[in-house]
């Protein structure tokens, strides 16, 4: 069976400290404490600036064996650029040193803004352009800026697949063309959870699925019940199995997706305000025994010492 991955979308924030985060733990050592009570999780300071090929390095570095980063893609492309003109931005962005992540690259996520509006030919375009294996990435990275000289990795590390998942928050997307359009360049739908504010729907359309959970009743900080997180592990179940849910809420709803025995699942919460993420995805991984994989558990972790 192909992978279940359940984590948070990143791990520095304050109100975790004392709480999620035990006293004592400096703050240096909080992602080697967060992956190895998720075993995966959602870089999204990729999201505000470019990072360096060190720092990524380092993350690798902090993580236990079998974990998987996804890595947000840059607002300046999506939300600055609106992928208009971005092939020296896409080069900059997988030069500034993603894949030192090497086997623990796991998707891209692009995010749209609430007022970016489906444009088929522009979106086609910005599709045309994303590499998919990690030999193509660095391809593209070699053609990044000058600004980049001497801070740029463009280093393959072997062949493996880049993934990308798009996340829309605009009614315009809502269009069989769209649904058409991930398909054929096997990029992911998000099926992201955001408390009814923007568009929620459930399209398979590569062979991996992926999630955000931005909140049941308030975005960005209320947490999920018992009840509504045996709901979303159901759901998880059977994309995992290769299927969708009976009442999957589509786009098109002709356009079914390709059976398969499994697909991999890629599931982050981002309800991070009251501290409810870590403990929300700490629960769905117990519902797929996926917490007993883990090299500890949050308990186990001193404040001060080695970790395992």
């Amino acid at each position: 069976m192909a992978a279940i991955h359940i984590g948070i979308s990143g791990w520095r924030y304050a109100p975790w400290r004392g709480d999620f985060y035990p006293k004592g733990l400096t703050q240096k050592r909080e992602l080697q404490f967060a992956s190895r009570a998720v075993n995966s999780i959602e870089i999204n300071g990729s999201f505000y600036a470019l990072q360096r090929p060190e720092r990524y390095a380092q993350w690798r570095d902090e993580t236990p064996d079998g974990f998987v980063f996804s890595v947000k893609a840059p607002r300046f492309i999506t939300h600055i650029r609106r992928l208009r003109d971005i092939h020296k931005p896409l080069a900059n962005f997988f030069a500034s040193g993603i894949l030192e992540l090497k086997e623990k690259l796991g998707p891209i996520l692009w995010q749209f803004p609430p007022n970016f509006q489906f444009n088929p030919e522009l979106f086609e375009t910005f599709l045309q352009q994303l590499p998919h294996d990690t030999e193509a990435a660095a391809a593209l990275a070699r053609q990044h800026e000058a600004r980049l000289n001497g801070h740029a990795s463009m280093k393959a590390y072997g062949k493996q697949p880049v993934r990308h998942a798009v996340e829309i928050r605009h009614d315009s997307f809502i269009d069989p063309d769209f649904v058409a359009l991930l398909k054929r360049y096997d990029v992911a739908l998000v099926i992201a959870d955001t408390a009814d504010k923007w568009p929620y729907r459930e399209d398979v359309t590569s062979d991996f699925v992926y999630l955000r959970l931005h909140g049941a009743e308030e975005l960005y900080a209320s947490g999920y019940t018992a009840q509504a997180l045996k709901r979303w592990g159901d759901r998880i179940d059977a994309w995992h199995h290769g299927t969708q849910p009976e009442d999957a809420h589509l786009i098109n709803p002709k356009q079914k997706p390709k059976a398969r025995k499994s697909r991999e699942v890629f599931c982050y919460f981002d309800n991070d305000i009251k501290v409810r993420a870590p403990f929300d995805a700490r629960s769905l991984l117990t519902r797929f025994h996926l917490d007993t994989q883990l090299a500890t558990t949050p308990g186990q972790i001193p404040a001060e010492g080695v970790l395992p």
